[in-house]
């Protein structure tokens, strides 16, 4: 079971990890999860295999299930004091604890693992479409920042900025033939160029345990996206005003998808030996089609960027009415503290400190 090693990873899939690493220490788990697919997983097959590991890894997970329980208790009671004692709502806290049974504190039973497996797969899955989505975000924001920069150009400064964006556009679009990811010619350039060998002697199976870095007999979801660090340098360049890393990482994402797509047909998001020597045999792999890189295939569409408009306006109307709402507010609070002081003024009471009391003069 992958992990996405990222800073936003949630912490059931921290956990998650910690299980697995803890029951592949069992022979019995590791030959069962080596040889169970992902839908039987996800459908607690593997979850029932709890019942049958050693006593000492049971342990270990007890106490990892009592130190991440008193965690979460922790967590919930640190943001009740932040609230200051107002009501909290209780059930979106406890939701912090579906992926284990905390109503058992103490060990740590099937219905954990089912849980927890269920809950990180499911991340899992939609943690990429989440990506897509904050890009497709990021790219009409900035397209859109930049119309809004255009329009406040006189005519011709306008097309200075339009010229000097059309060339940044050449310049990036101009760069050596991009290899279809997981195609033979992609891997041998790899293995010629990272690897230092000769790609006339390029062998499959040689390949995979060069990349398989952490030896465990598969090639993770970032020992795939390593591969293509050759075929990104080639577009990309840090400090150059035509290259977005953002822009660079969301290739990346779309050519390890693909190659999950050709390669991973047990959909474990791993790829096996098996699978990689069997990909190798694809007229996919031999005589692949060109790549569409991000250039090539925009990432909204024109339907797509109107309606993103129309939220920002919307946006920008909805907080000048609460700018303007506020405005009023102070403004009546500043005439009734006037009103309040000259009603004072003329019951001869005293001002707060800072108002001066103005009196008629003696004769």
């Amino acid at each position: 079971l992958p992990t996405q090693k990222d800073p936003t990873m949630l912490n059931e899939q921290i956990i998650c990890r910690e299980v697995i690493d803890f029951l592949e220490k069992d022979q019995h788990f590791r030959e069962k999860l080596h040889n169970t697919d992902m839908e039987d997983i996800k459908q607690g097959k593997l979850a029932k295999e709890l019942d049958f590991v050693g006593h000492h890894v049971r342990t270990k997970l007890d106490e990892l299930k009592r130190q991440e329980v008193n965690r979460l208790r922790t967590l919930i009671k640190a943001k009740q004091d932040a609230e200051g004692g107002h009501e909290m709502n209780h059930k979106v806290l406890l939701k912090q604890f579906e992926y284990m049974n905390h109503m058992n504190p103490h060990t740590f039973e099937v219905e954990d693992l089912d849980k927890l497996i269920q809950s990180a797969t499911n991340d899992l899955e939609n943690y990429d479409q989440k990506r897509h989505e904050e890009f497709k975000r990021y790219e009409m924001m900035k397209e859109h920042e930049r119309k809004e920069h255009l329009k406040n150009l006189d005519e011709e400064h306008r097309k200075d900025e339009e010229q000097h964006y059309e060339e940044l556009r050449k310049k990036h679009a101009d760069h050596p033939k991009i290899n279809h990811p997981g195609s033979q010619d992609q891997l041998k350039e790899v293995w010629k160029e990272s690897d230092g060998l000769d790609p006339n002697d390029f062998d499959p199976k040689t390949f995979f345990k060069l990349h398989d870095t952490n030896g465990d007999g598969y090639i993770d979801e970032q020992e795939l996206e390593a591969l293509f660090t050759k075929e990104l340098e080639k577009m990309y360049r840090p400090n150059l005003d035509e290259d977005d890393m953002t822009e660079m990482e969301e290739e990346r994402l779309r050519m390890r998808e693909h190659v999950m797509n050709e390669v991973d047909t047990n959909k474990d998001r791993l790829v096996s030996l098996d699978e990689f020597l069997m990909s190798t045999n694809k007229k996919e792999f031999l005589e692949p089609d060109s790549w569409e890189t991000l250039e090539q295939a925009p990432a909204y569409t024109d339907e797509e960027m109107k309606l993103f408009e129309e939220q920002l306006a919307q946006e920008e109307s909805n907080l000048n009415q609460k700018t303007s709402d506020l405005q009023k507010q102070k403004e009546e609070l500043e005439r009734q503290q006037e009103k309040l002081n000259a009603q004072k003024a003329e019951l001869h009471l005293p001002l707060p400190p800072g108002h001066q009391q103005h009196l008629p003069a003696r004769s």
